[in-house]
């Protein structure tokens, strides 16, 4: 079964067109067109996952994370006309440089098959589907269970606009794997697969790392935010309820706020305050020796051993009680993941000494964590966050899913 799979893929890749070739960009509008078209039938598979995870009692968070809408459906076609104005921008990299050679030019080149493991987020489908396509990949993808009809449906829907654009479809790949077993196969093929790509748990990714294949790792979000006693309270608090109650599971929701005990009360006032304009429901998960106040949608846990460096993917964050920056960092440093980590502060003092102390893909100073997105900083689409070192760090955009070949005009010129 691997082989099959593999061979599909690498021959759809060896077929396509060279990164820049305007079929990608035909690619880009019959995705979109098709995404309309077959939208319910998308709907109708999509509404068969959801009421799977609700019979058999996923968490309503995880459900909500499953489900599609209209809104869904209009920002993947949005995603559509994104990909392909950027296009250009990827194959526009001639690097003036001249030597013995006389001439050299820098030409992208796709990174080749692509395994993308992801949990069960659907609109994930089509991110994989679409971005390294549009730079010349061919893209196996292995997303949760969960969506396993979505996930049929959005293939189809992918191979329609393939073909429409004159792609090979086998650029495309929804792995049927609900036990790991093709996914444990496909990890131990670095003859085949070039590069991985992992998006969700820390556990995921781990499972990911034992593979000799390289790998853009994306995932474990044990996000901090720090509340310094110089900090802007009300702004504290809006930035709290902003990096964690609209997408309480995603990888730049806060997990932890560190904040100096001189100011925890008054920075638990003003979060009760924000809360109770939102009508939201907030759960805090906090230590000995912090007091907070009653207030409406605001709810209190005893802190436990295991919530300390952990993602809640839940309305639900934890709040330490530190005696300074020092104490903030050591703790981050300790619990962190290296994805997104932010610090509110009116002191430079404190926010320099932050971003130097902090290793992050992005530090964030006086804002949202959820301020880590390639299109929201103006870096353009995205298919992942890499929280490694090497290759890319940071929003993974179409820039990042190329490698470069070095092409020279040598006129004869000789080394000697």
């Amino acid at each position: 079964m691997p082989d099959e799979l593999l061979a599909t893929a690498r021959a759809a890749y060896a077929a396509a067109p060279p990164v820049g070739d305007p079929a990608y960009r035909g690619y880009c509008a019959a995705l979109a067109r098709r995404l309309v078209a077959d939208w319910p039938l998308i709907v109708a598979a999509n509404a068969d996952d959801v009421a799977e995870a609700e019979r058999t009692g996923m968490p309503p968070t995880l459900v909500n994370r499953l489900r599609l809408t209209d809104a869904h459906r209009d920002r993947m076609v949005a995603l559509t006309e994104q990909a392909r104005r950027e296009i250009e921008a990827v194959v526009t990299v001639e690097v003036p440089v001249t030597g013995a050679a006389r001439t050299v030019h820098r030409v992208p080149r796709p990174l080749g098959v692509v395994l993308m493991v992801y949990e069960a987020r659907p609109t994930v489908t089509v991110d994989g589907a679409l971005l390294p396509v549009v730079v010349g990949n061919a893209v196996l993808l292995r997303g949760g269970r969960e969506n396993a009809a979505t996930n049929a449906a959005l293939e189809r829907t992918a191979h329609a606009a393939l073909a429409e654009a004159g792609l090979p479809t086998g650029l495309v790949t929804v792995l049927d794997d609900p036990h790991r077993r093709l996914l444990r196969a496909l990890l131990k093929r670095p003859d085949q697969v070039d590069v991985v790509i992992p998006r969700g748990s820390p556990a995921l990714v781990d499972a990911c790392r034992t593979s000799a294949i390289p790998l853009i790792a994306s995932g474990g979000g044990v996000n901090h935010l720090y509340v310094h006693r110089s900090a802007d309270l009300d702004l504290a608090a809006r930035v709290t309820l902003d990096s964690k109650l609209p997408e309480p599971a995603g990888c730049t929701s806060v997990e932890t706020v560190l904040v100096d005990s001189t100011v925890a009360e008054a920075y638990l006032e003003a979060l009760a305050r924000q809360l109770k304009e939102t009508e939201a429901t907030l759960t805090l998960r906090v230590g000995p020796g912090v007091d907070v106040p009653v207030a409406p949608g605001l709810r209190t846990e005893p802190l436990g051993p295991y919530d300390v460096g952990r993602e809640f993917l839940e309305p639900v964050v934890a709040l330490v009680g530190v005696d300074g920056p020092a104490t903030a960092l050591e703790h981050i440093r300790t619990h962190g993941s290296g994805h997104t980590e932010g610090v509110l502060a009116r002191d430079p003092e404190v926010t320099d000494a932050f971003r130097r102390g902090v290793d992050a893909a992005m530090v964030v100073v006086n804002g949202s964590l959820r301020l880590h997105d390639g299109p929201t900083l103006g870096l353009g689409t995205e298919i992942a966050i890499a929280t490694g070192r090497l290759h890319v760090r940071g929003p993974v955009t179409l820039a990042a899913l190329v490698t470069y070949s070095y092409v020279t005009d040598a006129a004869g010129a000789l080394r000697g």
